[in-house]
């Protein structure tokens, strides 16, 4: 006779279990759960999505102290604090809470607006200012996953202008096909010229940044003799350095119609934001693109030509670069001039380690960003500086690069490799090795 196996017709077997183990029993799925919730809270906060998202806030924080810093009034009544110490801080709130109220006013929605048209105009122009942007990131990004650092971003984008710019103007197609061929065009040139750094990296073991640097400095100053004098010059600018206008046929529709400024080119870097994904995460050349990526010794044992991936990479991580010279070009009625990349190639880096090397996280950190363009000349408007939002986004990318420092701030748990959620969406998404 056992306490589970409680000797037929006795006390114990009407009553059942002792009461310490029908609690141990009943208890013991709620152990279960208990510890699964605890995993999957583990895996959130110690997952790189709260990391980011804690960047940005330390980012805006570090803004909201420049905003007070910088401000009159609160530099006024800091003279007199210990006075009246209300004072300083009402001044602080109403400083940082003006020039926050503008950027969201100029990049989200203005609610001074007169009707909801021209309150979400703020809207498109963060997507219109996002998009080459996002294109831009995409293709820095590639180069980051094969293990490649690609800082020539504005030379790759200025070759993508000078081909597109030219097939916009010099060759009269018909509509449709002329827009088709021009943005084309623009994507080819800017692969051609990336596909040189990915060759001499493969045949001479050039280094990557060097080769990028220099070819940054060759690109634009070839771009602007081209502009300047060359076949791609503007007669009617004079001594200026400025492309022909590009043919109606050859420039991207809008979306919304004359009163938005949003064109097609945000549907063109959509796409390519899906086929990326598609890219580097379901085919076979992006397999061969992150296992060079993690070693390339392993890689070249298991067969693979490196040397050609590195020339495949360059090329395709600067067609994705292309893609924003494209939107810049065709995305307007008038020439365009040597300073038309405006910062985005070197601001593709950026936007490539906020997101973090994947699709959906480079797409929102390019409206993120295409967010903070919008909305700059709101917030000086508002008597902010607009060098705010540089530093702004220099602090976040430095939280971003220094994991650690955002989880000691925050005492965040370390990354958990192989948690209940990524297990789940690892076995959700996995292929059947069966063939079914």
């Amino acid at each position: 006779m056992t306490e589970n196996n409680p000797v037929p017709g006795t006390v114990a077997e009407a009553t059942g279990p002792a009461p310490e183990k029908r609690r141990g029993r009943r208890g013991a799925p709620h152990v279960h759960e208990s510890h699964l919730v605890s995993q999957i809270l583990r895996e959130i906060m110690g997952g790189g999505a709260v990391r980011t998202i804690l960047a940005i806030f330390c980012g805006f924080v570090v803004g909201a102290i420049l905003i007070a810093a910088t401000n009159e009034d609160v530099i006024e009544a800091a003279g007199y604090f210990f006075q009246r110490p209300g004072d300083t801080l009402g001044a602080a709130w109403t400083a940082i809470s003006n020039g926050y109220g503008a950027l969201f006013r100029g990049s989200i929605y203005n609610a001074d607006a007169p009707d909801f048209a021209r309150a979400i105009r703020p809207f498109t122009e963060t997507l219109r200012l996002g998009a080459p942007l996002i294109a831009a990131g995409l293709g820095i990004s590639l180069s980051f996953r094969v293990g490649l650092f690609n800082i020539g971003g504005k030379g790759q984008l200025l070759i993508g202008v000078a081909f597109a710019s030219y097939a916009s103007f010099a060759w009269p197609l018909p509509y449709g096909i002329h827009l088709i061929v021009a943005v084309v065009f623009g994507i080819l040139g800017a692969a051609l010229w990336g596909s040189i750094v990915g060759l001499l990296k493969a045949t001479t073991g050039a280094h990557e940044v060097i080769v990028t640097i220099m070819l940054n400095y060759v690109a634009f100053n070839l771009v602007t003799y081209l502009m300047r004098s060359g076949f791609l010059h503007d007669p009617a600018a004079g001594g200026h350095a400025q492309t022909t206008a590009p043919l109606p046929s050859a420039q991207l529709p809008q979306i919304l119609g004359p009163e938005y400024p949003l064109h097609a080119g945000f549907l063109i870097v959509l796409a390519a934001t899906i086929f990326y994904w598609w890219l580097m995460e379901r085919s076979t050349i992006g397999y061969r693109f992150r296992a060079v990526g993690i070693n390339p010794d392993a890689a070249r044992t298991a067969g693979m030509n490196v040397p050609r991936i590195y020339v495949l990479a360059m090329a395709s991580s600067a067609a994705f670069v292309g893609i924003a010279g494209v939107n810049q070009t065709l995305g307007r009625s008038t020439g365009v001039t040597p300073t038309i990349d405006a910062g985005i190639g070197f601001d593709g880096i950026t936007v490539a380690l906020l997101g973090g090397g994947g699709a959906v996280g480079i797409f929102f950190a390019g409206l993120l960003f295409g967010a903070m363009k919008a909305g700059s000349p709101t917030m000086q408007i508002a008597e902010v500086s607009p060098e705010v939002l540089l530093v702004v986004q220099g602090v976040i990318v430095l939280f971003i690069a220094a994991p650690p420092l955002v989880r000691a701030i925050f005492r965040l748990p370390s990354a958990s490799p192989d948690g209940p959620i990524r297990s789940f969406w690892r076995g959700l998404t996995s292929r059947k090795s069966d063939g079914k």
